[in-house]
């Protein structure tokens, strides 16, 4: 009996797909599990707590009583009644939670067993969880040098758990990145007011006209992910430093203690300027 080639072509790429999904959900199931005990202890409390006061819509004014805080009055009511007014808030019980993940080529780098992306991919985890959990919508935006995807805010476990896959799996067509290009998207497209988490390296051009404009828009929170060895250099003789995003290489002697000391000066005063 004669086997026909294309049937035995597609069985090999159907056992590939299937080894391929079982380690997604593999993958994503260990997120899942490593992270659930801090969505339901020690993140618990924190996590509606850190938004205190934002997300607050403005219902009334009422007189001023003491103990009132002086940020509160209303200038504008306090000088046509000649007493003083304060405004009165109800707070948004649902939050709009935006993930803004950098999947440039600098996340591929890891001197442990675990990449930047890798990490990324475990705080975005803790964050979506706890999202879905408090009931809250959560968004997805990965970037590099381009708009790479967005998913819509969405509320749900199935909704979630695509988010992680993507986060986790995603092959972005950039290899660099520009964090302005994203955040100027994000505040065309996400007009309600949400909380962003900016996950990236930051290893990135100057973006603080769009950061600006972002912050005013919505509640910015900046995480900065770091590899160790992106921080000090070990003491291992001549080795090649290699740019993943631009491929530029440099030779340097880590022997050298000026040359260490003089990486980690760099590196403190690039997290200063952060």
């Amino acid at each position: 009996m004669q086997l026909d080639p294309s049937t035995s072509l597609r069985s090999a790429r159907d056992d590939k797909r299937a080894e391929k999904t079982t380690e997604i959900l593999k993958k994503i199931r260990t997120l899942e599990i490593k992270t659930r005990g801090l969505v339901e202890t020690a993140f618990a409390g924190d996590y509606h707590s850190v938004f205190k006061g934002r997300g607050m819509n403005f219902e009334d004014v009422r007189e001023y009583q003491p103990g009132d805080e002086i940020r509160a009055i209303d200038w504008n009511v306090t000088a046509r009644m000649g007493n003083a007014f304060v405004k009165k808030f109800t707070e948004e019980r649902e939050l709009t939670v935006m993930l803004v993940v950098d999947v440039s080529a600098s996340g591929n780098f890891g001197s442990t067993t675990q990449s930047k992306r890798e990490l990324a991919a475990e705080v975005a985890c803790l964050l979506a969880f706890s999202a879905i959990r408090n009931n809250d919508k959560v968004g997805l935006l990965l970037f590099t040098d381009r708009v790479e995807l967005f998913i819509p805010p969405k509320k749900g476990r199935s909704h979630t758990l695509r988010i992680i896959r993507e986060i986790l799996f995603f092959g972005p067509q950039g290899r660099g990145t520009e964090p302005g290009l994203a955040l100027d998207y994000l505040n065309k497209i996400v007009t309600r007011r949400a909380v962003v988490f900016f996950i990236s390296d930051f290893q990135a051009p100057d973006f603080s006209r769009a950061l600006a404009v972002s912050g005013r828009r919505h509640d910015f929170i900046a995480i900065h992910i770091q590899d160790e060895r992106e921080r000090s250099l070990p003491n291992v003789g001549i080795i090649t430093l290699e740019d993943a995003e631009t491929g530029e290489q440099i030779e340097i002697n880590t022997a050298d203690r000026k040359t260490r000391t003089l990486f980690t000066d760099l590196v403190t005063g690039f997290e200063t300027e952060l």
